[in-house]
C-alpha cells in the first residue's frame, strides 16, 4: 500500500505528466494575455534548464555538494512546485478575487508530498528535494504575482479545468526519458567541454 502511494505521488511529478499540464496553462493564459503565456514559458524553461544543468554536472562531471548531500536539483519536485502551484492559483483565481492564494498553497502542499515520495523511494536526498521545491515555488511566485498584481478573476476557468483534467487522464503513468538521456550523454558533454 505504502509503495503504491509513493509510486502514485512520484508519477504525479513526472515531466511526461506535468509538461502537458504546463502547456494547457500556457494556452489558457494566451487567451488572457500573450505576454503572460510567454512569461510562464520563460520562467518554466529557466527552472528546467537549472535542473538539467545540475543533473549534467553531477552525472557527467561528478560535481556535488557533499556536505549537504546535494548532487542535483529534484526535477519532479521543481516541476510539481511550479506547475501545480500555478495551475492551482489560476483555477482558484476563476472563483474570485484573492482565491488564487488558496490554490497556490494547495499546489505547494502537493509538491511537498511529491518531494517526500522522492526521498522515501531514495530517488533524491532531502537537500535535492528542498532545492527543487524552493526553485519551483520561486518560479510560481514570480509568475502568479504578475498575473494577480491587480485583482483579477481568471476567465474560462471551467473550460481550462476540463482541459487540465483531460490532458492529465491521458498523460498519467507515462515517464519522460530525460533522466536516461542525461545519464547517457552528460559524460560525453562534460568531456567535450573539458570539465
Amino acid at each position: 500500500m505504502e509503495s503504491r502511494l509513493l509510486g502514485t505521488l512520484s508519477n504525479l511529478g513526472d515531466a511526461a505528466f506535468l509538461l502537458p499540464l504546463a502547456l494547457v496553462c500556457a494556452l489558457w493564459l494566451r487567451t488572457v494575455d500573450i505576454r503572460l503565456a510567454l512569461r510562464w514559458a520563460v520562467l518554466l524553461a529557466i527552472g528546467i534548464a537549472l535542473v538539467g544543468l545540475s543533473k549534467i554536472l553531477y552525472a557527467g562531471c561528478g560535481v556535488e555538494l557533499t556536505a549537504i548531500r546535494l548532487r542535483m536539483i529534484s526535477g519532479h519536485t521543481m516541476l510539481a512546485a511550479s506547475i501545480y502551484t500555478v495551475a492551482g492559483g489560476l483555477l482558484s483565481g476563476g472563483i474570485g478575487r484573492g482565491w488564487h492564494r488558496l490554490g497556490a498553497v494547495g499546489g505547494l502542499a502537493l509538491a511537498a508530498a511529491i518531494g517526500a515520495s522522492r526521498i522515501l523511494t531514495d530517488a533524491h536526498t532531502p537537500a535535492e528535494v528542498v532545492a527543487g521545491w524552493v526553485l519551483g515555488a520561486v518560479i510560481a511566485a514570480l509568475f502568479l504575482s504578475r498575473v494577480f498584481e491587480e485583482p483579477r478573476k481568471m476567465p474560462r476557468a471551467l473550460v481550462a479545468g476540463c482541459g487540465l483534467l483531460a490532458v492529465s487522464s491521458i498523460a498519467y503513468g507515462h515517464h519522460a526519458p530525460f533522466q536516461r538521456m542525461i545519464e547517457h550523454y552528460s559524460w560525453w558533454l562534460c568531456q567535450g567541454l573539458g570539465l
